[in-house]
């Protein structure tokens, strides 16, 4: 029996692959579980037209993200901090901090996504890697100055 699974199942396949299974596993476990349907035609050409789709979403996607990352990698973000002797802050300048500038200059963007390995304790100029989309990273210079 050929089926087209509709969600990842484990030691079989991805989501929207085909794939030859015994006669009962997919009777009595995948179909009625809804994690896969008969590869009929009509079934093969629905899923092949939702795969046109997702793809048509998914380079739109792409294209914004793209956008952005040049939008972002244009800015520069001054941040200003009391510092101590030897330019050390007193506290740091962490990736949240990051997004309210970046915020503040108009662009969005989910502090989770500014890719931080320690926060800045120290007054100078860094290159914050932004990551947009997983196939899209961003880099923003951030000088931190003393307040």
């Amino acid at each position: 029996m050929k089926v087209i699974l509709q969600e990842d199942v484990a030691n079989l396949g991805a989501t929207g692959s085909v794939h030859a299974v015994a006669d009962g596993y997919g009777r009595n476990y995948l179909l009625p579980r809804g994690l896969a349907v008969l590869a009929d035609e009509r079934n093969v050409h629905r899923l092949a037209h939702q795969t046109r789709q997702a793809e048509q979403r998914q380079a739109k996607v792409l294209k914004a993200a793209k956008e952005l990352g040049a939008q972002i990698s244009a800015l520069a973000l001054s941040i200003k901090r009391k510092a101590g002797e030897e330019d050390k802050l007193f506290g740091s300048v962490t990736n949240q901090d990051i997004a309210e500038a970046l915020k503040a200059q108009g662009v969005t963007v989910d502090r989770k996504h500014i890719v931080l390995a320690d926060p800045i304790r120290a007054i100078g100029v860094y290159q914050v890697s932004v990551k947009v989309h997983r196939d899209v990273d961003a880099t923003v210079k951030v000088y931190v100055t003393r307040a």
